[in-house]
């Protein structure tokens, strides 16, 4: 049950902090980078990557910093897990997508970094609450 509450609770800190990101703050930012690209939405898609990504951040960075009782392990861990996995999309999309712009990867990186860093620290302290 500790896990399942763990992962519900980082779930719903992910998906609130990257709501705001993609609706608020980065909205025009990613519509004036992808413009070119007929973009459509596919929800079941984006659900599919948030359990998933989640899952990988209990997996390789929540539960192992709670374990270790170790705040600078989430932190490290949890930024070099979301740039890792946010530069396999990006920097996949730069060699294979025709005029991907580089702004867009490196601002994305970041974001994937800063996120799962964020996301990371809530659920170590949220881990070692739960307890």
């Amino acid at each position: 049950m500790y896990y399942l509450k763990l992962y519900l609770s980082a779930f719903v800190v992910f998906l609130a902090i990257d709501m705001v990101w993609l609706t608020v703050v980065a909205r025009e930012f990613y519509h004036k980078q992808l413009g070119f690209l007929q973009i459509r939405f596919n929800l079941w898609a984006a659900f599919a990557f948030y359990l998933l990504f989640v899952a990988g951040l209990l997996v390789f960075v929540i539960v192992p910093a709670v374990e270790a009782g170790s705040l600078r392990k989430a932190l490290l861990l949890g930024a070099f897990f979301g740039l890792v996995t946010y530069a396999t999309y990006d920097l996949t999309n730069q060699a294979t997508v025709k005029d991907w712009p580089w702004i867009l990867t490196i601002v994305d990186m970041t974001w994937g970094a800063v996120l799962a860093t964020t996301v990371s620290y809530l659920g170590y302290l949220i881990g070692r609450w739960l307890g």
